[in-house]
């Protein structure tokens, strides 16, 4: 599965490539027997609002419009969508109906939490609107989260009606090892297609994928090698002519591919001139094997201490890290408690007392409101942070009302279509000033009071 139209440069580039410069190569790439083409959802939405002017919907249109024989495929955060938040049931499932309709095959679906209850609604709807379901489990490792873990996981999902498995190793931290005895387990227990998805962060993912394949894995996902490497993943030609080095038959062209790196050659290098490529992200980081960080946690908080004078403080942040993740019950560091879990080490460590200043988000998470913890919360910690408050134990989505009427409302003077209602929902900042703007080109421009004189 290539990602190079969204892991790839959401890794590397910040999520900067615009349509007009996928669209080139896009025949090429369908041409190419690749499995699937990863091409939306994560940042890319919001990116393309907020950097590019971009309408990600159209994105998606113009996308299909050329892809007609491989599958696309999409990264949802289960009931958060695409956001940071958890979303109303009824603007969950308009939102997959929609994905599907405008071109998506594959819903890849994952909960930060690994909590099935916030994919349940995300798997039905991706269903009904004829896509396919693709859950993933968010990898990590710590005192709860072993192989066992994990299988009972796989057999969860599998429970809800998935139509294919994935093992989401988001930090680049699965061992070559542990990756061939988790894929043997869900592989011997699951009769379901099974992706895994690394990062080459840490500088073992091509091993780790070898092992996976040896296990059984189906499906690997891989970036074409300009943007391959670094946070990214391993580059799709290196890992085809290994394998077919060893035997394994890979169904792609690999002249097609070769084209397609040399396209991609030039966008790259324009990013590393503008600078919207940071050399560091190519760099291999071990560290994260030590402090399980995936690599753009790494540079988030190094740039967020450099901004604040304390870049000293760097190695006292990653050591805190552990702790915070121990003290919450070993949340996966993955989109949005990645951040969260950050932000309280860089506070612990900068107010030199833990827990001093503590984020509204990890409050919330502390009373259960993005799901069920993988451990308990440290009953001293829990205290700390929200006293006596109550904690809830049912689905988070359950205490939200629908929210489409008010969205609908709010919208009704700039949004056409069930997707502008949608992109406003999800990210009202970003997507009202564009929608305005495409119904008045001057919208945001100031009125001039403007003098006029008859002298001449």
């Amino acid at each position: 599965m290539e990602t190079v139209l969204r892991d790839g440069h959401q890794s590397l580039a910040a999520t900067r490539m615009s349509t007009a410069q996928m669209l080139p190569i896009l025949d090429k790439m369908d041409q190419a027997g690749y499995y699937a083409m990863e091409v939306w959802g994560g940042a890319t939405f919001d990116s393309a609002l907020r950097y590019l002017n971009e309408d990600p919907w159209e994105r998606l249109r113009i996308i299909r419009k050329h892809v007609k024989n491989t599958k696309l495929q999409m990264l949802l955060r289960g009931q958060n969508l695409l956001g940071y938040r958890h979303y109303a049931d009824d603007f969950v499932k308009l939102f997959v109906q929609k994905s599907v309709e405008n071109g998506i095959d594959i819903v890849r679906i994952f909960d930060a939490l690994n909590d099935p209850r916030n994919l349940r609604v995300a798997v039905e709807a991706t269903k009904k609107a004829g896509g396919e379901a693709q859950t993933a489990i968010s990898y990590t490792t710590s005192e709860v989260h072993n192989n066992a873990y994990f299988l009972d996981l796989a057999k969860q999902y599998a429970a809800l009606g998935a139509d294919s498995i994935a093992i989401k190793d988001m930090a680049g931290i699965m061992t070559p090892e542990n990756a061939y005895e988790l894929v043997s387990m869900i592989k011997d227990a699951i009769d379901l297609p099974l992706e895994i998805h690394t990062h080459a962060t840490s500088g073992i993912a091509p091993m780790t994928y070898l092992k996976a394949i040896e296990a059984g894995a189906d499906i690997i996902d891989t970036a074409v090698s300009p943007f391959a490497g670094g946070t990214s993943q391993p580059a799709t030609e290196s890992m085809v002519l290994g394998l077919r080095s060893l035997g394994y038959d890979i169904p792609v062209d690999m002249d097609l591919i070769s084209d397609i790196a040399d396209y991609f050659k030039s966008i790259r290098q324009g990013f590393l001139d503008d600078g919207t490529i940071n050399p560091k992200v190519l760099a291999v980081e071990p560290k994260a094997l030590i402090y399980q960080v995936p690599g753009g946690m790494l540079s988030n908080l190094l740039s967020q201490l450099t901004q604040q004078g304390q870049a000293d403080k760097y190695e006292a942040v990653l050591k805190e890290v552990p702790k915070v993740r121990k003290d919450l019950g070993y949340p996966p560091l993955v989109t949005p408690l990645s951040q969260m879990v950050g932000t309280q080490s860089v506070m612990n460590v900068l107010t030199k007392e833990r827990y001093k200043m503590v984020p509204n988000e990890i409050k919330e998470y502390v009373k259960g409101l993005y799901g069920k913890t993988p451990a308990p919360v440290d009953p001293e910690i829990q205290e700390k942070i929200i006293g006596n408050e109550p904690v809830i134990t049912q689905r988070p989505a359950d205490l939200i009302k629908p929210e489409l009427p008010e969205i609908r409302k709010e919208a009704a003077a700039f949004a056409d279509t069930d997707e502008d209602v949608l992109s406003y929902g999800l990210f009202p900042q970003s997507a009202k000033p564009f929608l305005m703007k495409r119904k008045d080109p001057f919208y945001d421009i100031p009125v001039q009071n403007v003098t006029v004189t008859t002298e001449f």
